[in-house]
This record gives structure tokens, sequence and C-alpha cells, in this order.
């Protein structure tokens, strides 16, 4: 449950982003290159082993895996990418790997998107799997995610490997990907912390036939944004998915700057956990964007679900309405900054107890 390899039965557009960290690990490194003609036949994934900051002896050790999944698969060691998730700066049981290598049949029988899920998960508590229909074809959109913590993506986030049968060319699948991912996980964030394994791969293999861009787009969209919220809501430790929107924004990306500020804020986050209507946190939040000049605190608005907090008086009575809003499982802050027309939805999770528990434990 912990070495997976999803393969094609031929060569495959596809397209991969990767994480930005200054110490991405060997799987990052090669996958970048392997990924480069946006062209795939598989991918693995190693979970509870990151191979971060494992030197040569990492980088060797990646390359030996794509080479045992390309010989059992037939085909080129540069058509497989690999991707790896958990504690950083040990090797790979290479014992253990080289034993589930030569166990690998060719063709596959298994085609469980639950069992690629579940061997991904580390701190994970369920698996993360969603689908949908292209529309007016025969085709779908399938979608596997593992990640609770370590989580603000600077490009993808986490490990997601999403798959279509639907014939798609490299060029436009690329766009869409990159489209997509810019909307969905790259607006999800649990803790501020930026991955050094962060991986998402989308593949299409063809079998259903040619699409229509619009619909493959929706399909895409869809499976993405329900990835994006089943990570936040199994944010380690969470009890409380935590749903930003920020309009009236001078452009998109400021809106999203805001949005994220808000999402991170350790005391937005205890306040949601806590059920406490503590609107000035948001506030707070907002205030930190100090080079975003033009944010004027008389022409923000401030709300928790439908409950405004600022500039309307909170008295007593809604403070309590607010409170018992906040003991929800989903909480919406809606911002509104007054300025233009950008807006942006981001999606976090409250803080706990749990969530320094897992950590503090997490090599011991």
């Amino acid at each position: 449950m912990d070495f997976v390899v999803v393969a094609a039965e031929q060569p495959s557009p596809a397209s991969a982003m990767f994480t930005k960290s200054r110490f991405a690990g060997p799987s990052v490194v090669v996958s970048r290159a392997n990924a480069a003609d946006r062209c795939a036949r598989a991918v693995v994934v190693i979970s509870k082993n990151a191979n971060v900051a494992t030197g040569e002896e990492g980088l060797a050790n990646a390359r030996e895996i794509l080479r045992g999944v390309a010989a059992a698969i037939d085909c080129e060691d540069d058509e497989v990418l690999i991707a790896s998730t958990g504690v950083i700066g040990r090797q790979y049981p290479m014992d253990r790997v080289r034993t589930g290598l030569s166990k690998i049949t060719w063709p596959f029988v298994n085609d469980s998107a639950d069992a690629v899920a579940t061997a991904m998960m580390t701190t994970d508590t369920v698996p993360k799997i969603a689908s949908a229909p292209i529309a007016g074809t025969g085709a779908v959109v399938v979608g596997v995610a593992k990640g609770v913590g370590m989580i603000e993506p600077d490009m993808a986030t986490l490990i997601t490997l999403v798959f279509t049968d639907a014939e798609i060319d490299a060029e436009q699948l690329d766009a869409a990907f990159r489209s997509v991912i810019d909307r969905t996980f790259n607006c999800v964030s649990i803790d501020t912390d930026t991955s050094t394994s962060d991986t998402a791969i989308v593949m299409a293999s063809g079998a259903a036939g040619p699409v229509d861009a619009a619909p493959f787009m929706s399909a895409l969209y869809d499976v993405c944004l329900s990835l994006t919220k089943q990570v936040a809501r199994d944010g380690e430790g969470a009890a409380t998915l935590i749903e930003v929107i920020v309009d009236g924004a001078r452009d998109d990306a400021q809106a999203k700057r805001v949005a994220k500020a808000i999402v991170n804020s350790p005391l937005v986050k205890t306040a949601v956990h806590g059920a406490d209507p503590n609107w000035g946190r948001v506030a707070m939040a907002i205030g930190k964007c100090s080079d975003d000049v033009d944010i004027d605190e008389d022409k923000v608005v401030i709300r928790f679900g439908n409950h405004e907090c600022y500039p309307a008086q909170v008295d007593g009575k809604r403070l309590a309405a607010i409170a018992e809003y906040l003991r929800g499982d989903d909480v919406l802050i809606h911002v509104t900054l007054g300025i233009a027309e950008g807006s942006a939805t981001v999606w976090g999770c409250d803080l706990t107890d749990g969530y320094v528990r897992i950590n503090a434990d997490y090599t011991s």
C-alpha cells in the first residue's frame, strides 16, 4: 500500500507541474525532465518516503525505479514519471522496492481509482477520488490526490494524478491543466508550507475518441475542484472546511493575495475552530497586505456566511448567530474590497491541537 503504478497501453499526451522548492527531490528532478516532451506511458508513486535531500544515491535510486517500471511494462525509461511523498532525508528502502518491482506483471488487471488513492496516502485519513463525465461524449475524467499537511502550493500541490480517456492533443491538454490548476489546487492552503515534492500529472489515453475543449475543461475543473476541497477538508487535525471569497478587488491577483492572507492566518483558523465570532482577526489579515495601498478600510465589507460583521454594528444577538454559524462543518468568509471587479476563492481548514500532535510526532 505504499507503491503504485498507473500505466497506459501506449505513450499518451501528458502534462505535469512540479514544486518550485529549492529543495526539490530526485522524483521532481527526473520527472520534470521526462515530462518535458508532454508525453508519458506511466507514473509510479511511492508514499511514506519523500526521497528529498538524499544526494546522488537518492537520484540513482529514483532512476533505478524508473528503469524497473519501464522494463516491466516494456517502454523507455523516459516515458515513466515518478512522484514521492513522506519523510524527508531518508533513502528509499531499495530492497523492498526491488521486491515490489519484480512482482509487476503487464498488462495490469486492477483499474481501481480507490486502490491508487489509498496507496498514495500518508497522514491522510481518507482516500481522495473524483470523477466527472465529459458532456456529450462517452469520455470521463478521473482524479486522485493525497495531501493533508505541508500544503501551500507554488505550482500545483501535494500529489495529484488525473486520467482521462478523451483524445486531446498535448498542447491543449497542457494549457487546460495549467489553467485549472491555477484556479483549484493553487488556491488551497493548509499550513502555508510548500512541499519539496509537489507533483500534478494528467494523462490522456484517447481511447474514447476526440472531445471538444470546453466540455473537457469543465470536467477537468470539476474533478480538480472536488479534490481541492477534499484536501482542505482532510487537513491534518482539521474539523472545519474554510472557504474564503474575496471580490471587488483591483484584479484577480490581488483578490487571491488577500484571500490567502485570511485563510493562512493562525488567528483566523483558531477563531473558526473555537466558533469565536472574532471578525477583527479577518480585518487584521486583510491589513497585513500592506503593499496593496488601494485597500481602504472604509470600503471593505466582512461577512461570515451571510452575516455581515463589518462595517455593520455587531450586537450580542448577531455575535451569537455568527458563533452558531461557525460551529458548522463548512465556514464561508466573504470579503468585498470595494475597488473594482477582481475576485478569487481559496480553501483551507481550521487549526486544531490535532495538527500540532500529528506534526510534533511525525517521524517519531
